[in-house]
């Protein structure tokens, strides 16, 4: 397993779910350019996926403290 040091998420796995969330928001913008998705489905989906993040990186903020980790 990667260590902080070298860039991986160390002992905390949950550091990827932001990571994902932001891969997620830009996702929707371009299927949203594309056509894929209508706009009105992309201006429902990114304030979620924002609140998500958030809501990932609050939860898990004080473990990493308690680990020794941001």
């Amino acid at each position: 397993m990667e260590t902080q040091e070298q860039g991986g998420a160390g002992k905390c796995g949950h550091h990827k779910v932001v990571s994902v969330l932001v891969i997620l928001f830009g996702l929707t913008f371009l299927l949203g350019d594309w056509n894929v998705l209508t706009w009105g489905s992309v201006n429902v989906i990114w304030p979620i996926l924002v609140i998500l993040a958030g809501l990932a990186k609050m939860r898990h903020h004080g473990h990493c403290k308690m680990h020794g980790h941001a």
